[in-house]
Protein backbone atom coordinates (compact mmCIF):
# COMPACT_ATOMS: atom_id res chain seq x y z
CA UNK A 1 0.00 0.00 0.00
CA UNK A 2 1.07 3.62 -0.41
CA UNK A 3 2.14 5.26 2.84
CA UNK A 4 -0.59 7.62 4.06
CA UNK A 5 0.08 11.31 4.35
CA UNK A 6 1.61 11.98 7.76
CA UNK A 7 -0.36 14.32 9.97
CA UNK A 8 1.36 16.84 12.28
CA UNK A 9 0.23 14.87 15.35
CA UNK A 10 1.38 11.50 13.97
CA UNK A 11 3.51 9.37 16.32
CA UNK A 12 7.25 9.60 15.68
CA UNK A 13 9.47 6.48 15.49
CA UNK A 14 13.02 7.62 14.72
CA UNK A 15 14.60 4.45 16.13
CA UNK A 16 12.22 1.88 14.64
CA UNK A 17 13.26 0.32 11.33
CA UNK A 18 10.93 1.69 8.67
CA UNK A 19 9.48 -1.57 7.36
CA UNK A 20 5.81 -0.52 7.54
CA UNK A 21 3.74 2.21 5.92
CA UNK A 22 1.87 2.90 9.13
CA UNK A 23 -1.30 4.88 9.61
CA UNK A 24 -0.76 7.99 11.78
CA UNK A 25 -2.40 6.31 14.79
CA UNK A 26 -1.09 4.84 18.04
CA UNK A 27 -3.47 2.58 19.97
CA UNK A 28 -3.84 2.74 23.72
CA UNK A 29 -6.29 0.05 24.85
CA UNK A 30 -9.21 -2.10 23.78
CA UNK A 31 -12.37 -3.74 25.01
CA UNK A 32 -14.22 -6.41 23.09
CA UNK A 33 -14.31 -5.39 19.40
CA UNK A 34 -13.37 -1.76 20.12
CA UNK A 35 -10.03 0.01 20.51
CA UNK A 36 -9.02 3.53 21.51
CA UNK A 37 -6.05 5.54 20.33
CA UNK A 38 -3.79 7.69 22.48
CA UNK A 39 -5.95 10.73 21.67
CA UNK A 40 -9.09 9.02 22.97
CA UNK A 41 -10.70 8.28 19.58
CA UNK A 42 -12.66 5.02 19.45
CA UNK A 43 -12.58 2.55 16.56
CA UNK A 44 -14.60 -0.54 15.68
CA UNK A 45 -11.95 -3.19 15.05
CA UNK A 46 -12.74 -4.98 11.79
CA UNK A 47 -9.16 -6.16 11.48
CA UNK A 48 -8.69 -8.09 14.73
CA UNK A 49 -4.91 -7.70 14.65
CA UNK A 50 -5.04 -9.33 11.16
CA UNK A 51 -7.15 -12.32 12.24
CA UNK A 52 -5.26 -12.66 15.54
CA UNK A 53 -7.51 -11.32 18.30
CA UNK A 54 -9.94 -14.23 18.30
CA UNK A 55 -11.52 -13.22 21.62
CA UNK A 56 -11.29 -9.48 21.02
CA UNK A 57 -9.52 -7.22 23.48
CA UNK A 58 -9.27 -7.61 27.27
CA UNK A 59 -11.45 -10.72 27.37
CA UNK A 60 -12.69 -11.15 30.97
CA UNK A 61 -11.66 -14.82 31.15
CA UNK A 62 -8.49 -14.74 29.06
CA UNK A 63 -6.84 -11.83 30.91
CA UNK A 64 -6.89 -13.35 34.43
CA UNK A 65 -5.77 -16.73 33.07
CA UNK A 66 -2.73 -15.15 31.43
CA UNK A 67 -2.00 -13.06 34.53
CA UNK A 68 -2.07 -16.21 36.63
CA UNK A 69 0.25 -17.99 34.18
CA UNK A 70 2.70 -15.07 34.09
CA UNK A 71 2.92 -15.20 37.87
CA UNK A 72 3.52 -18.95 37.73
CA UNK A 73 5.85 -19.59 34.76
CA UNK A 74 6.44 -17.78 31.45
CA UNK A 75 9.28 -19.71 29.85
CA UNK A 76 11.48 -22.69 30.55
CA UNK A 77 12.89 -24.37 27.45
CA UNK A 78 12.26 -27.50 25.46
CA UNK A 79 14.94 -29.34 27.42
CA UNK A 80 12.07 -30.15 29.78
CA UNK A 81 8.51 -31.38 29.50
CA UNK A 82 5.94 -28.61 29.20
CA UNK A 83 2.63 -30.17 30.31
CA UNK A 84 0.57 -27.45 28.65
CA UNK A 85 2.08 -28.45 25.30
CA UNK A 86 0.50 -31.88 25.57
CA UNK A 87 -2.79 -30.34 26.67
CA UNK A 88 -2.97 -27.95 23.71
CA UNK A 89 -1.68 -30.60 21.28
CA UNK A 90 -4.37 -33.00 22.48
CA UNK A 91 -7.07 -30.36 21.96
CA UNK A 92 -5.85 -29.58 18.43
CA UNK A 93 -5.63 -33.25 17.52
CA UNK A 94 -9.13 -33.92 18.84
CA UNK A 95 -10.57 -30.98 16.92
CA UNK A 96 -8.77 -31.83 13.67
CA UNK A 97 -8.65 -35.63 13.77
CA UNK A 98 -4.87 -35.46 13.28
CA UNK A 99 -2.14 -37.08 15.37
CA UNK A 100 0.68 -34.84 16.61
CA UNK A 101 1.61 -31.16 16.94
CA UNK A 102 4.83 -29.14 16.97
CA UNK A 103 4.72 -25.67 18.53
CA UNK A 104 6.51 -22.55 17.34
CA UNK A 105 5.88 -18.80 17.46
CA UNK A 106 4.31 -17.66 14.19
CA UNK A 107 2.69 -18.65 10.94
CA UNK A 108 5.95 -18.16 9.09
CA UNK A 109 7.69 -20.64 11.40
CA UNK A 110 4.81 -23.08 11.11
CA UNK A 111 5.07 -22.93 7.33
CA UNK A 112 8.87 -23.32 7.45
CA UNK A 113 8.39 -26.44 9.56
CA UNK A 114 5.85 -27.77 7.06
CA UNK A 115 8.32 -27.27 4.21
CA UNK A 116 11.02 -29.10 6.17
CA UNK A 117 8.59 -31.96 6.78
CA UNK A 118 7.85 -32.12 3.05
CA UNK A 119 11.53 -32.28 2.17
CA UNK A 120 12.40 -34.88 4.80
CA UNK A 121 9.36 -36.94 3.78
CA UNK A 122 10.92 -37.08 0.31
CA UNK A 123 14.46 -37.79 1.52
CA UNK A 124 13.23 -40.60 3.76
CA UNK A 125 11.80 -42.24 0.64
CA UNK A 126 14.95 -41.85 -1.44
CA UNK A 127 13.89 -38.65 -3.20
CA UNK A 128 16.96 -36.44 -2.74
CA UNK A 129 15.67 -33.54 -4.85
CA UNK A 130 12.16 -33.13 -3.39
CA UNK A 131 9.86 -30.46 -4.79
CA UNK A 132 6.73 -28.87 -3.36
CA UNK A 133 3.73 -27.82 -5.42
CA UNK A 134 2.51 -24.30 -4.54
CA UNK A 135 -0.12 -22.01 -6.05
CA UNK A 136 -0.57 -18.70 -7.80
CA UNK A 137 -1.78 -16.03 -5.37
CA UNK A 138 -0.22 -17.77 -2.37
CA UNK A 139 1.32 -16.06 0.63
CA UNK A 140 3.18 -18.25 3.13
CA UNK A 141 5.57 -15.81 4.82
CA UNK A 142 8.61 -13.60 4.41
CA UNK A 143 11.55 -15.81 5.29
CA UNK A 144 13.70 -16.85 2.34
CA UNK A 145 11.99 -20.23 2.00
CA UNK A 146 8.41 -19.08 2.60
CA UNK A 147 8.70 -16.05 0.32
CA UNK A 148 10.02 -18.45 -2.33
CA UNK A 149 6.82 -20.46 -1.87
CA UNK A 150 4.83 -17.22 -2.04
CA UNK A 151 3.55 -15.92 -5.40
CA UNK A 152 4.01 -12.19 -4.91
CA UNK A 153 6.77 -10.56 -6.98
CA UNK A 154 6.67 -7.47 -4.74
CA UNK A 155 7.96 -9.38 -1.73
CA UNK A 156 10.51 -11.26 -3.87
CA UNK A 157 12.14 -8.05 -5.13
CA UNK A 158 15.60 -7.50 -3.68
CA UNK A 159 15.86 -10.89 -1.97
CA UNK A 160 17.04 -13.22 -4.73
CA UNK A 161 18.20 -15.78 -5.41
CA UNK A 162 15.07 -17.51 -4.21
CA UNK A 163 15.07 -21.04 -2.84
CA UNK A 164 14.41 -23.66 -5.50
CA UNK A 165 12.27 -26.75 -5.26
CA UNK A 166 8.87 -25.17 -5.86
CA UNK A 167 6.46 -25.89 -8.73
CA UNK A 168 3.70 -23.29 -9.10
CA UNK A 169 0.26 -23.92 -10.61
CA UNK A 170 -3.08 -22.02 -10.75
CA UNK A 171 -5.47 -22.34 -7.81
CA UNK A 172 -8.63 -24.43 -8.32
CA UNK A 173 -7.27 -26.09 -11.48
CA UNK A 174 -7.04 -29.82 -10.85
CA UNK A 175 -5.96 -30.50 -14.45
CA UNK A 176 -2.92 -28.25 -13.90
CA UNK A 177 -2.15 -30.14 -10.69
CA UNK A 178 -2.21 -33.49 -12.46
CA UNK A 179 -0.11 -32.15 -15.33
CA UNK A 180 2.52 -30.77 -12.91
CA UNK A 181 2.69 -34.09 -11.07
CA UNK A 182 3.24 -35.91 -14.35
CA UNK A 183 6.01 -33.50 -15.37
CA UNK A 184 7.69 -33.28 -11.94
CA UNK A 185 8.02 -36.76 -10.43
CA UNK A 186 9.99 -35.35 -7.47
CA UNK A 187 6.99 -33.49 -6.06
CA UNK A 188 6.59 -34.72 -2.51
CA UNK A 189 3.85 -32.40 -1.20
CA UNK A 190 1.05 -30.09 -2.32
CA UNK A 191 1.00 -26.90 -0.22
CA UNK A 192 -1.76 -24.29 -0.26
CA UNK A 193 -3.87 -21.98 1.86
CA UNK A 194 -7.42 -23.27 2.22
CA UNK A 195 -8.45 -19.63 1.77
CA UNK A 196 -5.79 -17.29 0.44
CA UNK A 197 -5.63 -14.32 2.80
CA UNK A 198 -2.93 -11.92 1.68
CA UNK A 199 -3.62 -12.99 -1.90
CA UNK A 200 -7.07 -11.40 -1.78
CA UNK A 201 -9.40 -13.74 0.19
CA UNK A 202 -9.61 -16.39 -2.54
CA UNK A 203 -10.99 -19.75 -1.34
CA UNK A 204 -9.93 -23.11 -2.67
CA UNK A 205 -13.23 -24.65 -3.78
CA UNK A 206 -14.68 -27.64 -1.96
CA UNK A 207 -14.44 -29.77 -5.10
CA UNK A 208 -10.81 -28.74 -5.64
CA UNK A 209 -9.86 -29.63 -2.06
CA UNK A 210 -11.57 -33.00 -2.35
CA UNK A 211 -9.78 -33.69 -5.64
CA UNK A 212 -6.44 -32.67 -4.12
CA UNK A 213 -6.97 -35.16 -1.31
CA UNK A 214 -7.61 -37.91 -3.85
CA UNK A 215 -4.61 -36.93 -5.97
CA UNK A 216 -2.26 -36.86 -2.98
CA UNK A 217 -3.48 -40.28 -1.91
CA UNK A 218 -3.00 -41.64 -5.43
CA UNK A 219 0.60 -40.38 -5.53
CA UNK A 220 1.33 -41.07 -1.84
CA UNK A 221 2.43 -37.48 -1.24
CA UNK A 222 1.55 -34.98 1.47
CA UNK A 223 -1.42 -32.62 1.37
CA UNK A 224 -0.34 -29.57 3.40
CA UNK A 225 -3.02 -26.99 4.12
CA UNK A 226 -1.93 -23.60 5.44
CA UNK A 227 -4.68 -22.63 7.91
CA UNK A 228 -2.65 -19.85 9.54
CA UNK A 229 -5.24 -17.18 8.75
CA UNK A 230 -8.42 -19.11 7.95
CA UNK A 231 -8.23 -21.65 10.78
CA UNK A 232 -9.21 -21.53 14.48
CA UNK A 233 -12.91 -21.07 13.86
CA UNK A 234 -12.75 -18.12 11.51
CA UNK A 235 -15.01 -19.61 8.83
CA UNK A 236 -17.49 -21.24 11.23
CA UNK A 237 -15.66 -24.56 11.49
CA UNK A 238 -12.49 -25.16 13.45
CA UNK A 239 -10.51 -25.38 10.22
CA UNK A 240 -11.65 -24.16 6.83
CA UNK A 241 -10.89 -27.46 5.07
CA UNK A 242 -13.52 -29.17 7.22
CA UNK A 243 -16.19 -27.66 4.96
CA UNK A 244 -14.86 -30.06 2.31
CA UNK A 245 -14.99 -33.08 4.63
CA UNK A 246 -11.28 -33.87 4.23
CA UNK A 247 -8.19 -34.05 6.42
CA UNK A 248 -4.72 -32.77 5.47
CA UNK A 249 -1.49 -34.55 6.29
CA UNK A 250 0.15 -31.34 7.55
CA UNK A 251 -1.63 -28.23 8.83
CA UNK A 252 0.25 -25.06 9.86
CA UNK A 253 -1.63 -22.81 12.32
CA UNK A 254 -0.96 -19.51 14.09
CA UNK A 255 -2.65 -16.08 14.25
CA UNK A 256 -5.89 -16.71 16.18
CA UNK A 257 -4.58 -19.66 18.18
CA UNK A 258 -3.31 -17.49 21.06
CA UNK A 259 -5.74 -14.54 20.89
CA UNK A 260 -2.80 -12.14 20.58
CA UNK A 261 -0.07 -14.12 22.33
CA UNK A 262 2.34 -15.40 19.63
CA UNK A 263 1.64 -19.09 19.02
CA UNK A 264 2.29 -21.21 15.95
CA UNK A 265 1.71 -24.90 15.42
CA UNK A 266 2.11 -27.62 12.83
CA UNK A 267 -0.41 -30.40 13.26
CA UNK A 268 0.25 -33.65 11.41
CA UNK A 269 -1.72 -36.73 10.47
CA UNK A 270 -0.40 -40.31 10.37
CA UNK A 271 1.45 -39.94 7.05
CA UNK A 272 3.61 -37.11 8.44
CA UNK A 273 3.39 -37.54 12.22
CA UNK A 274 6.74 -39.27 12.65
CA UNK A 275 8.76 -37.61 9.90
CA UNK A 276 10.53 -35.31 12.35
CA UNK A 277 12.73 -36.98 14.96
CA UNK A 278 14.90 -35.56 17.79
CA UNK A 279 17.46 -33.16 16.35
CA UNK A 280 15.57 -32.53 13.08
CA UNK A 281 13.84 -29.34 14.21
CA UNK A 282 13.45 -27.11 17.24
CA UNK A 283 12.81 -23.68 18.71
CA UNK A 284 13.80 -21.69 21.78
CA UNK A 285 10.56 -19.84 22.49
CA UNK A 286 8.06 -22.18 20.82
CA UNK A 287 5.66 -23.98 23.12
CA UNK A 288 6.52 -21.98 26.23
CA UNK A 289 4.02 -22.15 29.12
CA UNK A 290 2.56 -18.67 28.53
CA UNK A 291 1.89 -19.32 24.83
CA UNK A 292 0.42 -22.74 25.57
CA UNK A 293 -1.87 -21.34 28.25
CA UNK A 294 -3.08 -18.74 25.77
CA UNK A 295 -3.87 -21.47 23.26
CA UNK A 296 -5.65 -23.69 25.77
CA UNK A 297 -7.74 -20.81 27.12
CA UNK A 298 -8.59 -19.58 23.61
CA UNK A 299 -9.90 -22.94 22.46
CA UNK A 300 -11.72 -23.54 25.74
CA UNK A 301 -13.52 -20.19 25.63
CA UNK A 302 -14.36 -20.69 21.97
CA UNK A 303 -15.99 -24.02 22.79
CA UNK A 304 -17.83 -22.77 25.87
CA UNK A 305 -19.17 -19.67 24.09
CA UNK A 306 -19.91 -21.47 20.78
CA UNK A 307 -17.89 -18.93 18.83
CA UNK A 308 -17.85 -21.09 15.70
CA UNK A 309 -21.61 -20.70 15.41
CA UNK A 310 -21.24 -16.98 16.08
CA UNK A 311 -18.60 -16.62 13.37
CA UNK A 312 -20.82 -18.42 10.86
CA UNK A 313 -23.99 -16.50 11.73
CA UNK A 314 -22.57 -13.00 12.18
CA UNK A 315 -20.22 -13.48 9.23
CA UNK A 316 -23.17 -14.38 7.00
CA UNK A 317 -25.04 -11.31 8.25
CA UNK A 318 -22.06 -9.06 7.55
CA UNK A 319 -21.52 -10.54 4.09
CA UNK A 320 -25.20 -10.10 3.23
CA UNK A 321 -25.17 -6.49 4.47
CA UNK A 322 -22.09 -5.70 2.39
CA UNK A 323 -23.56 -7.36 -0.70
CA UNK A 324 -26.81 -5.45 -0.27
CA UNK A 325 -25.08 -2.15 0.44
CA UNK A 326 -22.75 -2.46 -2.55
CA UNK A 327 -25.11 -4.12 -5.04
CA UNK A 328 -24.82 -2.61 -8.49
CA UNK A 329 -21.99 -0.25 -7.52
CA UNK A 330 -19.68 0.24 -10.48
CA UNK A 331 -16.14 -0.56 -9.39
CA UNK A 332 -17.10 -3.26 -6.88
CA UNK A 333 -16.12 -6.62 -8.37
CA UNK A 334 -17.20 -9.07 -5.66
CA UNK A 335 -17.87 -9.60 -1.98
CA UNK A 336 -16.51 -13.03 -1.05
CA UNK A 337 -15.28 -15.16 1.81
CA UNK A 338 -16.81 -17.21 4.59
CA UNK A 339 -17.60 -16.61 8.23
CA UNK A 340 -15.58 -13.71 9.57
CA UNK A 341 -13.00 -13.76 6.78
CA UNK A 342 -14.41 -11.51 4.08
CA UNK A 343 -13.00 -9.61 1.14
CA UNK A 344 -14.47 -6.84 -1.01
CA UNK A 345 -12.66 -6.71 -4.35
CA UNK A 346 -12.63 -3.42 -6.24
CA UNK A 347 -11.51 -2.87 -9.82
CA UNK A 348 -8.72 -0.51 -8.76
CA UNK A 349 -6.11 -0.10 -6.01
CA UNK A 350 -7.80 1.06 -2.82
CA UNK A 351 -5.09 1.57 -0.20
CA UNK A 352 -6.48 5.05 0.47
CA UNK A 353 -9.47 3.42 2.15
CA UNK A 354 -7.31 2.43 5.13
CA UNK A 355 -7.00 5.98 6.41
CA UNK A 356 -10.49 6.96 5.29
CA UNK A 357 -11.99 4.08 7.27
CA UNK A 358 -9.87 4.90 10.31
CA UNK A 359 -11.01 8.52 10.20
CA UNK A 360 -14.60 7.18 10.14
CA UNK A 361 -13.87 5.02 13.21
CA UNK A 362 -13.34 1.64 11.53
CA UNK A 363 -10.21 -0.52 11.27
CA UNK A 364 -9.81 -2.59 8.10
CA UNK A 365 -6.98 -3.77 5.88
CA UNK A 366 -6.36 -3.74 2.15
CA UNK A 367 -4.67 -6.77 0.65
CA UNK A 368 -3.60 -7.65 -2.90
CA UNK A 369 -3.88 -3.89 -3.62
CA UNK A 370 -7.59 -4.05 -4.50
CA UNK A 371 -9.29 -6.09 -1.79
CA UNK A 372 -10.72 -4.67 1.43
CA UNK A 373 -10.29 -7.41 4.02
CA UNK A 374 -12.36 -7.88 7.18
CA UNK A 375 -11.16 -10.38 9.80
CA UNK A 376 -12.65 -9.16 13.11
CA UNK A 377 -12.74 -10.97 16.43
CA UNK A 378 -15.01 -14.01 16.54
CA UNK A 379 -17.00 -12.37 19.34
CA UNK A 380 -18.34 -9.77 16.89
CA UNK A 381 -22.04 -9.12 17.48
CA UNK A 382 -24.80 -8.66 14.91
CA UNK A 383 -25.05 -5.01 15.91
CA UNK A 384 -21.34 -4.47 15.41
CA UNK A 385 -21.47 -6.24 12.03
CA UNK A 386 -24.24 -3.88 10.98
CA UNK A 387 -22.10 -0.93 12.09
CA UNK A 388 -19.18 -2.16 9.99
CA UNK A 389 -21.39 -2.30 6.90
CA UNK A 390 -22.97 1.06 7.70
CA UNK A 391 -19.53 2.71 7.84
CA UNK A 392 -17.79 0.83 5.06
CA UNK A 393 -20.38 0.75 2.27
CA UNK A 394 -20.69 4.55 1.96
CA UNK A 395 -16.89 4.89 2.08
CA UNK A 396 -16.45 2.43 -0.78
CA UNK A 397 -19.22 4.05 -2.82
CA UNK A 398 -17.65 7.47 -2.38
CA UNK A 399 -14.17 6.14 -3.14
CA UNK A 400 -15.10 4.48 -6.43
CA UNK A 401 -17.21 7.50 -7.44
CA UNK A 402 -14.28 9.89 -6.90
CA UNK A 403 -11.89 7.57 -8.69
CA UNK A 404 -14.28 7.30 -11.63
CA UNK A 405 -14.67 11.07 -11.79
CA UNK A 406 -10.89 11.53 -11.76
CA UNK A 407 -10.53 9.02 -14.58
CA UNK A 408 -12.81 10.99 -16.96
CA UNK A 409 -11.24 14.39 -16.34
CA UNK A 410 -9.65 15.85 -19.51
Amino acid sequence: MNAPQVRPDAPSEPHVMQTYGRLPIALSHGQGCWVWDTNGKRYLDGLGGIAVNTLGHAHPRLVPALQEQIARLIHTSNYYHVPLQEKLAGMLCELSGLSTAFFCNSGLEANEAALKIARKFGHDRGNHMPEVMVFEGAFHGRSIATLSATANPKIHAGFGPLVGGFVRVPLNDIAAVRKALAEHPNITAVFLETIQGEGGVHPATINFLQELRRVCDEHDILLMLDEVQCGIGRTGKWFAHQWAGIQPDVMPLAKGLGSGVPVGAVVCGPRAAKVMQPGNHGTTFGGNPLAMRAGVETLTIMQEDDLLANAARVGAELKAALQAGLAGVAGVVEVRGQGLMLGIELDRPCGALLLQAAEAGLMISVTADRVVRLVPALILSSEEAAQIAAILCPLIKAFVAVEAAEAVKP
